[in-house]
């Protein structure tokens, strides 16, 4: 594995170029950049923005003390190397099962208490950023909007669950855990 920490002297604003990642599979991809898996544990995500690798350093930094967050390892200007889930996401999860169980929304539940405590502003996440561990215990990915959004309702999680008709059975969990937050979220579905 290539060395991507910053330089101690250059206050972690080393740039790494595309290229320099090729001999690397990518994991994942989207509008803000490219995954790489570096090792067994590690993962590099590459930012095509810095503000965005900024934003996304932020809330990593703040959530290492959370269970729900991965480990952040090291940085520079336009990346970040993070802990690698081996798992899955909650939406492949999802069409595999294709139903929820109580115990999986209890962790749901305190997943979303978790970034709540964390002070995010964003009480929500996608079902593909979602990933279930080995173990079983749920970890969050792709933090940008982390502080910039205000949502007190996890209205994206719930579209997740409305794409794969779970919507109901969701909320029907959430009813018997929770009454007060069932009765906040049931306007959404």
């Amino acid at each position: 594995m290539k060395d991507f920490s910053p330089a101690s002297n250059h206050k972690h604003n080393k740039v790494i170029r595309k290229e320099d990642l090729k001999e690397y599979e990518i994991i994942g991809d989207g509008a803000d950049g490219i995954v790489y898996q570096l090792t067994s544990d590690r993962c590099i995500k590459f930012f095509f923005k810095e503000e965005t690798q900024q934003r996304e350093l932020e809330a990593l930094r703040i959530g290492q003390s959370s269970p729900v967050m991965p480990r952040l390892y090291q940085y520079g200007a336009n990346f970040i190397v993070m802990e690698y889930i081996k798992g899955f996401s909650l939406a492949r999860y999802l069409k595999k099962h294709g139903q929820l169980t109580k115990p999986l929304v209890e962790k749901i539940l305190n997943m979303l208490d978790e970034l709540k405590k964390l002070g995010f502003t964003r009480y929500d996440a996608e079902i593909r950023h979602v990933l279930i561990n080995e173990l079983g215990d749920l970890k969050v990915i792709d933090h940008k909007r982390a502080f910039t959004s205000d949502q007190p309702v996890p209205v994206k999680l719930l579209k997740g669950f409305k794409k794969l008709g779970l919507t109901d059975e969701f909320l029907r969990f959430v009813r018997e855990i929770r009454p007060s937050v069932y009765d906040e979220w049931k306007k959404y579905k």
